[in-house]
């Protein structure tokens, strides 16, 4: 049954690896999947893309509202895998590799954005994909100190009489906040301090000290993880630039909209975005020359995850009507513009500028800004 999904292997030049990290024994330690240019390895394992079986609880809560379907969805895709190497050797690189950090949709976690991760690690990025202890995630977890234990942290509808806008924009200051606490957490180790994993697999984090470049950092992050990393640029200024996905703008206040320094990639699908979103969007692209906004047309919001390479049936019981933008091809132009930005504002030495006229709406399945009107669906 692990044949109803496949997802595809990186297209750059690197082969990647894979581990998890979580550091402290409390909610508010980190948890993420880390993705990485590593070296080849005989009979390397690859991981679950689900990683346990409460995930799958989790989504099925989720995005079906029916708990009870945790067993079906674990028999449908329990057994998929990440043509990844799971903690592989990292690829040594003298100048140091630049970061990614990411940040996950509502209801979703650290893996369902695998694909895309994989896809820029290939390209010599080391990505890490947070998994937010917000409440926003479908479930995730943490190890308290007392050994052999776990406490999980559920996905959280909006509390009844609570406007959603102040649940979430308490949400959206969290998330952003954790990606700043990864920057610390690689911060240090570059500085030599040891920061062990509490995770029994054991992946060696010092072996990052010498292979990173911290002054080439991004951060970047789908629907709530869009606005998500927006808001990180205003946290933290070692961010140089933002890639939102189809950001959900709903949870920012207005009056942070002037601050916001970097300049972002807003790369959206065809139907998410709303006309209020939109001007949103446009309102602060406007406070930097260098911020861009492109529609990939033919795609919906699902297809920006993992989601997109479920087959049509599956993905329609799931999601309803998916896009007509073969998931490949979407994959390849979002990351492609996605890194011909970051060449741009990471002042990277690759050849990621023959992607450059994306970032302008130019191409097969691309238009600048969000338009309005006949859809490609």
């Amino acid at each position: 049954m692990g044949g109803l999904l496949a997802l595809p292997p990186g297209q750059g030049p690197h082969r990647v690896g894979c581990t998890d990290v979580m550091v402290g024994h409390t909610r508010q330690g980190l948890f993420l999947r880390l993705f990485y240019p590593c070296l080849p390895r005989a009979g390397a394992a690859e991981p679950l893309w689900v990683p346990r079986p409460e995930y799958c609880g989790g989504l099925a809560d989720v995005t079906l509202g029916r708990r009870w379907c945790s067993a079906l969805l674990g028999v449908a895709i329990g057994s998929v895998r990440v043509p990844v190497s799971w903690n592989g050797p990292l690829k040594p690189c003298s100048r140091g590799y630049p970061l990614i950090i990411f940040s996950h949709g509502l209801g979703a976690f650290r893996t369902l954005y695998s694909s895309l991760c994989t896809e820029l690690a290939s390209w010599g990025f080391v990505v890490a994909a947070l998994e937010h202890r917000d409440h926003s995630a479908a479930t995730t977890y943490f190890c308290p100190a007392k050994a052999g234990t776990e406490e999980w942290i559920p996905f959280q509808r909006v509390p009844q009489g609570q406007k959603e806008f102040y649940f979430r924009n308490k949400q959206v200051h969290q998330r952003a906040q954790e990606c700043v606490r990864v920057l610390r957490l690689l911060q240090s180790i570059t500085r030599g301090r040891a920061a062990p994993t509490i995770l029994p697999q054991g992946w060696d984090l010092s072996v990052l000290k010498d292979n990173l470049d911290l002054t080439k950092v991004a951060v970047m992050g789908h629907s709530f993880g869009g606005i998500t990393a927006v808001l990180a640029l205003v946290k933290e200024p070692s961010f140089r630039c933002a890639v939102a996905l189809d950001a959900w703008m709903f949870p920012l206040e207005n009056l942070l909209y002037p601050e916001v320094p970097g300049p972002v990639l807003f790369i959206n699908t065809e139907k998410f975005q709303t006309p209020e979103s939109a001007a949103k969007m446009r309102r602060l692209s406007s406070r930097n020359s260098q911020s861009r906004i492109v529609t990939v047309l033919g795609t919906v919001h699902e297809d920006q995850t993992d989601f997109a390479f479920l087959p049509k049936k599956l993905f329609s019981l799931i999601f309803g009507r998916r896009g007509t933008l073969e998931p490949h091809r979407a994959l390849a132009i979002t990351s492609r513009a996605a890194l011909a930005f970051l060449h741009r504002h990471l002042e990277l030495q690759e050849q990621f500028g023959q992607w450059d006229e994306l970032l302008e709406g130019v191409g097969d399945a691309v238009v600048p800004d969000v338009p309005f009107g006949r859809s490609h669906l």
